[in-house]
């Protein structure tokens, strides 16, 4: 597979590639003959690169958290900018960052990137991105239902979760998400700073980001939320809110993965209740 990931790259950028190292999966880092470092990404479904392209465009456009800039892509192929690893250091940058890109908004709750496919990918799980008039609305037909269905998990509870999903959450615009905001994709790079990778970016409510960070953890959480919350202040008992957010990442987990996410996916369908 370097071999055509070489190809790919080449191809791709118009400058020679002449070596390449697999980072896991179908993932490769890819010297060119200029010098430059690039990262390339081979998938299987024709969606995924374009809408992962377009959500790191989209998610990069504020200027607001460090994005690694599309470099090319095909329809398999995405090769982007490579950014060394470091450690963390900048979380109150992150914090901030993060909010001023939720501030940023999107068209609707369920919008796409501009130019980006309504059928997308959440990881190895499709995601399907179609804009409706509420959150309350989004979140239960096309975060919920959706991936409880492909599930052997009973319907009810969650059933009664997406009854009462108007008097759970307050109201907010859409905000302009990640979307796939678990620690392995946020970057931190050389400099300190937290680079956002791996997006799968649409409108949604800005909570479901956080609650995803919360859920896998990231480094010195307190202080990026922090400073997310002096630039975005949150509404009243988000705390209390994180299980029904994380419903979604868990039950994607579920689907991929089975196992022990099944039981906490119910676990936080019965706490969002409480």
């Amino acid at each position: 597979m370097s071999s055509a990931a070489l190809e790919a790259t080449s191809e791709l950028t118009g400058v020679e590639a002449t070596s390449a190292h697999r980072l896991g999966g179908s993932v490769y880092e890819v010297e060119l003959a200029d010098g430059d470092l690039v990262v390339a990404k081979r998938h299987s479904q024709v969606s995924a690169v374009l809408a992962e392209a377009k959500s790191l465009e989209w998610i990069a456009e504020p200027g607001v958290v460090p994005v690694p800039a599309v470099r090319a892509h095909s329809e398999h192929w995405l090769v982007i900018e490579q950014i060394e690893p470091g450690q963390p250091v900048d979380a109150e940058a992150f914090g901030r960052g993060l909010a001023q890109l939720h501030l940023a908004g999107a068209p609707a709750f369920g919008a796409a990137p501009p130019d980006g496919p309504a059928d997308a990918w959440i990881g190895l799980a499709p995601m399907f991105n179609q804009p409706v008039p509420s959150w309350p609305e989004f979140y239960a037909t096309q975060r919920i239902e959706p991936y409880v269905r492909r599930t052997t998990l009973p319907w009810a509870p969650f059933e009664a979760v997406c009854s009462r999903l108007v008097d759970l959450v307050p109201e907010e615009p859409p905000a302009r998400l990640h979307g796939d905001l678990w620690s392995g994709n946020v970057h931190w790079a050389t400099d300190g700073r937290a680079w956002l990778i791996d997006p799968a970016s649409h409108g949604g409510h800005r909570e479901t980001d956080l609650a995803m960070l919360q859920l896998f953890g990231c480094p010195m959480l307190d202080r990026v939320l922090g400073a997310y919350r002096e630039v975005y202040p949150l509404a009243p008992g988000w705390r209390s809110r994180v299980p029904l957010h994380q419903l979604f990442p868990l039950l994607v987990h579920t689907v991929l993965f089975g196992g022990g996410y099944a039981s906490q996916a119910l676990s936080a369908a019965r706490a969002a209740l409480r």
